[in-house]
């Protein structure tokens, strides 16, 4: 079984339900289950134009899906709670959001998926709450832990506790 990090967001509608449904729906997916999860945290948006904060939070799961299947059910997920895509890479608002952030300690870069998430290092939003459940976890490209990539980031978006964990 392999030990990967997903990232929930959500800035638009119920955004708390809606990060609250997709854990759920996760963690009744056959071959998936959820070890762990973060408070959750209200964030500013990041590298985008949008007047609406988004509740974020983080799980550590355990899988026996590929890092491929893995991509197709949480895309499954963000469809069923109404995300839609565009055919520009922009960021958008959006219902869901919800990001492979790590999976065991894999480099992968292919045209479909890239792990580590590309941003992590630079993100509060996903650096915070990963903080809270695994500040000792090594990046497995920069070699350097959670904690210390917190306190190199430059500019960080604003974060806020928002509630309780999933």
């Amino acid at each position: 079984m392999a030990i990967a990090y997903l990232s929930l967001g959500s800035n638009l509608g119920d955004r708390l339900g809606y990060v609250q449904q997709a854990a759920s729906i996760i963690g009744m997916t056959k071959n998936i289950q959820i070890v762990t999860s973060s408070s959750f945290y209200e964030t500013e948006p990041w590298q985008m134009n949008s007047e609406n904060w988004f509740v974020n939070a983080i799980i550590e799961i355990s899988t026996s899906l590929t890092p491929e299947e893995l991509l197709i059910v949480i895309q499954r997920i963000e469809s069923q709670l109404g995300r839609e895509r565009t055919e520009k890479r922009e960021y958008t608002d959006r219902t869901i959001d919800i990001d492979i952030l790590f999976y065991d300690n894999r480099l992968i870069n292919t045209e479909k998926i890239v792990i580590p998430h590309r941003f992590f290092h630079k993100r509060a939003c996903m650096l915070v709450p990963m903080l809270e459940i695994a500040q000792d976890f090594v990046h497995p490209l920069f070699k350097k832990t959670v904690s210390e990539l917190y306190d190199e980031l430059e500019n960080p978006e604003q974060v806020v506790l928002y509630g309780t964990r999933i």
